[in-house]
């Protein structure tokens, strides 16, 4: 995949501590006994971009379904706005956006008047200087009399999220927004959450692209077998979870390393040319013991003619802990 192209000059809002959304034992078992979600406790702040991370049938849209009134919860309780979406869900579903993951719109319509239909439906006055912003930014403006069949996968992606947008939506879902579809849209979506966060709009995501999830969430959950297994911010999470890898090529191979090179948590590689260190679990202090070790090297009169140091990603981060939840459920 292409790189995530983040807007100049964007600065990231950090999220508010106003709860905009409280999903509270939130349960779904479904008739054949499948538990889709399983006692999900999840806060969600206002004006944060929340990530929410988790292999096919963890019970992601479930999830976001139960919360748009797709989907009626087993038990448990939830609210947005301070409103309880069970009891007062007409009220706050107009102040909620959806853009799913299937294609499911008229394919007859033409996409203005499909984006315009979508606005109306929740009350809101024509308001075409608006549409025609949401549609320039989405690149559809020129495909405005298209009927939606006539257009490309890409395009109808952008029509979705195009018609989630008309009513300016509070809180917004994006269920695999941009799965299977070009690095230019993906650019252009990122733009329009840029500008939508500015305006106070709160963001949840799904998605398979966990570098988007790295480069844009405040906060990241991470949800398998309908259960949450962790909510942290971004940053702490990767410094809590994260480690360093370090490969330092040696001037000339060793047979063996001296203690003080021994003490830290290394090893030699290949032919002795190389050695590898990995550290900095739960610290965050990898590449500061990483600079320690080369300082060693050099007291110890080892030369060394090259060093690559990489951190965990978010997605390292995610597939050890799956991983680690797999070994426990064996």
């Amino acid at each position: 995949m292409g790189s995530l192209v983040k807007p100049a000059g964007c600065v990231k809002l950090r999220a508010m501590s106003e709860p905009i959304l409280e999903l509270s034992g939130l349960t779904k078992i479904y008739s054949g006994g499948l538990k889709a979600l399983d006692d999900v406790d999840l806060t969600i702040n206002r004006g944060e971009i929340f990530a929410l991370l988790g292999p096919n049938g963890a019970g992601k849209t479930t999830l976001i379904g139960a919360v748009c009134g797709l989907v009626r919860p087993t038990s448990g309780t939830m609210r947005a706005f301070g409103q309880d979406l069970q009891k007062d869900w007409r009220q706050a579903r107009a102040r909620i956006g959806l853009v799913p993951q299937e294609l499911s719109t008229d394919m007859f319509e033409p996409v203005l008047h499909a984006v315009e239909y979508s606005r109306g439906l929740f009350g809101l006055a024509p308001d075409p200087a608006r549409i025609e912003e949401i549609l320039r930014s989405l690149s559809l403006w020129d495909k405005r009399d298209n009927r939606i069949m006539e257009l490309s996968g890409g395009m109808k992606r952008r029509v979705l999220i195009a018609k989630a947008m008309a009513h300016e939506p509070d809180l917004l879902f994006l269920d695999e927004p941009t799965a299977g579809v070009d690095v230019e849209l993906r650019k252009d979506m990122w733009h329009q959450i840029d500008a939508m966060r500015a305006r106070g709009v709160t963001v949840i995501l799904t998605t398979h692209y966990i570098e988007e999830a790295e480069e844009m969430a405040d906060r990241v959950g991470i949800i398998r077998g309908g259960k949450i297994l962790m909510v942290d911010q971004k940053d702490a999470m990767m410094a809590r979870l994260g480690r360093t890898e370090a490969h330092i090529m040696l001037a000339q191979p060793l047979d063996e390393l001296p203690p003080a090179i021994a003490a830290f948590p290394v090893e030699l590689q290949g032919d002795g040319s190389t050695i590898c260190y990995r550290g900095g679990d739960g610290t965050g202090k990898g590449r500061e013991e990483v600079a320690d070790l080369t300082k060693a090297l050099i007291a110890s009169g080892i030369d060394y003619v090259g060093i690559d140091v990489r951190e965990s990603s978010l997605e390292d981060i995610f597939v050890s802990l799956l991983g680690e939840e797999e070994e426990q459920a064996a």
